[in-house]
């Protein structure tokens, strides 16, 4: 009598061989420029089993930007256009779980090409959030722009991080900002 061959064990144990990959080029992207080696010594794997997994330094960048703009727009992109409350809730979620990865990203835009697109990325991905979200005619320029930057990262940085203050006392300002530009004539 003969086995069927079941890979359920086998697949099971890819993936997650491919979440430690991703895990690890997560983490190191946020650090500066990186190398498949470095990714591989992260996921204690060889580069060789990293390049099994994705393909190429390529198709690990490309890995784990799809699985971090999955994150963001779970985060954020299913608020209701106008809903100035859940749109808040969102970002500030977003911000609390994401925010300090992104800065990482931002300190080494200037040289790490990575970093560099996917700040680019994010930056519209942030402008286009506000646009929907706050329900705005995008040719209301001066509008966007000020929502843009009262909604900004580098808000809640100083606030949460350098001011230490709490989730909530930084709700309450960003709250403030918005609904100011959003009263404003």
């Amino acid at each position: 009598m003969t086995r069927a061959y079941d890979s359920t064990r086998r697949a099971a144990d890819a993936a997650r061989t491919t979440e430690r990959i991703l895990d690890a080029a997560e983490r190191l992207f946020g650090v500066g420029p990186v190398t498949l080696q470095d990714i591989a010594d992260g996921a204690g794997v060889t580069v060789q089993t990293v390049l099994r997994h994705v393909g190429s330094r390529q198709g690990c960048l490309d890995a784990v930007r799809d699985r971090m703009m999955a994150r963001v727009d779970a985060q954020r992109g299913h608020t209701p256009p106008g809903d100035v409350d859940a749109g808040l809730t969102a970002l500030l979620g977003h911000y609390e779980a994401e925010g300090r990865l992104v800065l990482a990203l931002l300190a080494h835009e200037g040289d790490d090409p990575v970093a560099q697109h996917a700040v680019e990325f994010g930056r519209g991905y942030h402008r286009d959030w506000v646009i929907r979200c706050f329900a705005l005619d995008p040719s209301d320029e001066v509008r966007v722009d000020a929502l843009v930057a009262a909604t900004d990262l580098y808000v809640w940085k100083l606030l949460r991080l350098d001011l230490g203050r709490s989730p909530e006392a930084v709700r309450v300002v960003l709250e403030r900002l918005v609904r100011a530009v959003l009263e404003a004539p």
